[in-house]
């Protein structure tokens, strides 16, 4: 961007269409070590759904349990999936059947834990982004439960990482508190934008977490899982999923990020961000 350029107009920002060019250089290889194998997670309402993988596919029957409001359905997605660690896999899929409605799921096949997170694609309102995201635990059926079950952390908070995309795309994020992160970019088309979102981060295993965002400018969400054991070399994989420049038709597309940790704040314990609201 030029020097003349008003960053502050967010009339004049970038559609997600147009960020998606080469946004996807980092993505990692993708795995077949799924297809023809299936599993069934279940909630704690009784919700049943069923994934049976292919290649590049998922046929899924979602079955709902007592007090779950959705109506039963199947189908079959495009699917992607990429091993994130040792017998933990991400899977990525954009429903056919409901074009506003995408799902990641992740399966922990060594503790028998899974998450879901659905992303769904609206209209902003006042105190609302268009994206709006449920997050789903469950227990994978035939897999004996062990280890700590996903759940919503803190431990982000506090950490500034600089997040290398492809030789073009650069940003940086802080983690300001459980429900605000500030990105920058630092390269790209965006380079010089910057803004404070909506944020949500759970940890899957220790030191690898889902950290999701919902953007108020960019009517756009974005779920990644992400490891951050080696502060070094942190490696992350994701989607963005939102409305086009036209506004009516979703754009859903995958990346992957290399990242390392270039500062950690630490607050006084009595200004920490993650304490109790005082209200």
């Amino acid at each position: 961007m030029t020097d003349d350029v008003n960053l502050s107009d967010t009339s004049t920002w970038l559609p997600l269409d147009g960020l998606a060019p080469g946004f996807d250089a980092s993505k990692a290889e993708l795995s077949d070590d799924l297809d023809g194998r299936t599993f069934t997670v279940v909630d704690d309402r009784g919700t049943r759904i069923r994934h049976t993988f292919g290649p590049g596919t998922v046929s899924w029957s979602y079955e709902p349990g007592e007090g779950d409001p959705t109506a039963a359905a199947s189908d079959t997605d495009d699917c992607e999936v990429i091993e994130v660690d040792q017998d933990l896999y991400y899977a990525q899929f954009h429903h056919r059947y409901l074009p506003n409605e995408a799902v990641t799921l992740i399966l922990d096949l060594r503790s028998g834990h899974a998450l879901s997170v659905i992303s769904i694609l609206g209209q902003a309102s006042l105190g609302k982004t268009a994206v709006q995201m449920a997050f789903a635990p469950s227990l994978i059926e035939g897999i004996e439960t062990n280890g700590e079950a996903p759940a919503p952390t803190t431990e982000l908070i506090g950490r500034r990482v600089l997040w290398v995309y492809s030789s073009t795309h650069a940003y940086e994020h802080v983690y300001l508190s459980p429900h605000w992160y500030t990105w920058q970019c630092l390269a790209g088309p965006e380079q010089g934008l910057a803004d404070t979102d909506a944020n949500t981060v759970w940890r899957i295993r220790p030191g690898i977490y889902v950290f999701t965002w919902r953007e108020k400018v960019i009517p756009c969400g974005s779920v990644t899982i992400a490891d951050h054991r080696d502060q070094k070399a942190i490696r992350s994989h994701g989607v963005l999923f939102g409305w086009d420049e036209a506004g009516t038709t979703p754009t859903h597309f995958t990346f992957g990020a290399h990242g390392r940790l270039i500062s950690h704040t630490t607050h006084p314990v009595e200004f920490d961000p993650a304490r109790p609201l005082d209200r």
